[in-house]
């Protein structure tokens, strides 16, 4: 199969999310990822895809974020794909904003529907909320209903699920892989984060953006509005960037919070 299974489309969404909306929608925690470069890539994992993110703030570091891919395996006669991402804060921000944040999406590979979306959110400081827990989605396309089910706890949630509902990861991943994105169309996705579904719709249009070390690229990017549940579910924007050649990489996401704006600009890519 090859990387025949990225390249098909590869329209992006990071979304996430949203891998970095991620950033926002969700978070986890996990010691072994303070300090360092999160990295999705380990020996017998199956990662063939690994995008890393820095944010800066006056030219200082201050959060580091990555998104990986683990190509097809096999679940109860199924082909299904895997979406990771992280998101963890630098010492340079801890005291405005601690976060150290995971999350896994586990999809089929013909629809990219969610069937598992789980995060474990870790975060604190003057410019958030605290919050520590560890969460599980269950997506039923069959009875259309979404299990939400929190570590601790006996109570479990259950939500309608309507068809075409998405976790941020599986967006992402639908985006892409599937999806043939043009400038000057709408993209309307339901989007389902295990604290709210939340109906977006993303602009595009094609744009020059210059990166440190890939020079100037031609881009197409994706506008949203949307609310950010870490601030209090108030209104902000994300922003995607991704080439339009070959691989369709994503080189930028920007949210503009409530609180000003955050650039994750693609530092590295690791994996086949």
């Amino acid at each position: 199969m090859g990387l025949s299974w990225m390249r098909r489309g590869q329209k992006f969404f990071t979304m996430i999310f949203l891998g970095m909306i991620g950033t926002l929608f969700w978070g986890s925690g996990s010691k072994a990822f303070r300090n360092s470069h999160p990295q999705w890539i380990e020996s017998g994992s199956g990662i063939k895809r690994v995008f890393l993110y820095e944010a800066k703030k006056l030219g200082v570091p201050i959060l580091k974020a990555s998104i990986g891919i683990e190509n097809g395996s096999f679940g109860n006669g199924r082909l299904l794909y895997q979406v990771q991402a992280t998101v963890v804060s630098l010492h340079s921000f801890r005291l405005l904003m601690e976060m150290n944040n995971r999350f896994l999406s586990i999809l089929e590979a013909d629809t990219c529907l969610p069937l598992q979306y789980v995060k474990e959110i870790d975060q604190k400081g003057f410019l958030i909320r605290k919050k520590n827990y560890f969460q599980t989605i269950n997506f039923d396309f069959i009875n259309k209903k979404i299990e939400v089910e929190k570590k601790g706890s006996n109570e479990k949630q259950e939500y309608f699920l309507s068809p075409g509902t998405y976790d941020p990861l599986s967006m992402f991943a639908k985006c892409y892989l599937k999806d043939e994105i043009i400038p000057g169309q709408d993209i309307r996705m339901s989007i389902f984060d295990g604290i709210k579904l939340r109906q977006m719709v993303f602009y595009t249009k094609s744009e020059k953006m210059k990166s440190k070390r890939w020079g100037e690229v031609e881009t197409i990017c994706l506008e949203s509005n949307t609310s950010f549940s870490t601030f209090e579910e108030r209104e902000g924007k994300i922003r995607i960037w991704y080439t339009t050649y070959r691989e369709k990489i994503p080189m930028a996401i920007e949210l503009d919070l409530p609180l000003g704006n955050l650039l994750f600009e693609l530092e590295e890519i690791k994996g086949g």
